[in-house]
């Protein structure tokens, strides 16, 4: 009994996916729903078959491309700007509502204004990502780095630690986890990001294909483009994830057995 217990435990995740296409299935099936309206999975396994191997890569490479260029602008960008917000009352009170305002503007109402602006091409929907993807990671590494104790603080300070130092050698180990949970959450967004870039200017990409698929009432091929899309942001997830436990170990939380 035990390990069966173990197996279905470790494999739960793979089981429900399966359970869940395998109720997808027979509610196709069962009420016989049009393909051009919603696939069966049996249906976008076929459709997958109208696709060429160069073509899928093709769309897949324009993707990725943009979603990694704009995530690490992203963190580039927003790591100096969650130092001088930690660092300085001043440059937070000044610069956090500035955040929210661009923050609480939708992207894809923005998205045609800065296609106007930077034109067409990859530059507009790499912006796009990164701003969608900035501000998550600046929170969450602001609170990593105001997490740490005020007595680790002040024992730093009494034996005259440099500014540089308490940043490096205090303050980040404590924000290890934050910044790997805005990591998280931000290639995710990053990945959105992309395909609202590619909604509104590509000829190719992922994004483009589900547009245009959709437009010719082709609903089993933009699932094909949505799964490779679901399976690139898991593995890009379980990356960072995996950066985090083989690097980082010590920085997060034990597991009760």
């Amino acid at each position: 009994m035990k390990p069966l217990l173990r197996f279905a435990d470790r494999h739960a995740p793979l089981m429900t996916a399966l359970a869940l296409l395998l109720v997808w299935e027979a509610g196709c099936r069962i009420f016989k729903v049009p393909s051009y309206l919603f696939p069966a999975p049996s249906a976008i396994f076929d459709a997958l078959g109208t696709f060429t191997a160069p073509q899928l890569w093709g769309h897949f490479m324009s993707t990725i491309e943009v979603v990694l260029i704009g995530f690490l602008a992203a963190i580039v960008i927003s790591l100096p700007v969650a130092i001088l917000i930690t660092q300085s009352p001043l440059l937070s009170r000044t610069l956090v509502p500035l955040l929210v305002v661009i923050h609480s503007t939708p992207i894809v109402a923005v998205a045609p204004i800065i296609v106007v602006a930077l034109g067409a091409g990859m530059l507009p929907r790499i912006v796009i990502t990164c701003l969608i993807t900035f501000f998550p990671l600046v929170i969450s590494l602001v609170a990593g780095l105001r997490s740490t104790p005020s007595e680790i603080i002040e024992l730093s300070r009494s034996l005259r630690a440099s500014r540089s130092r308490e940043l490096w050698l205090i303050r980040m180990p404590f924000a290890v986890p934050y910044i790997f949970s805005a990591l998280k959450v931000g290639i995710t967004l990053a990945v959105i990001g992309a395909v609202v870039g590619e909604f509104v200017t590509s000829e190719s990409g992922l994004g483009y294909l589900i547009l245009f698929s959709t437009s010719m009432l082709k609903m089993p091929q933009s699932f094909v483009a949505l799964a490779i899309l679901v399976i690139q942001s898991l593995v890009l997830y379980q990356v960072i994830e995996w950066a985090e436990r083989t690097w980082f170990a010590w920085s997060m939380p034990k597991k009760v057995e």
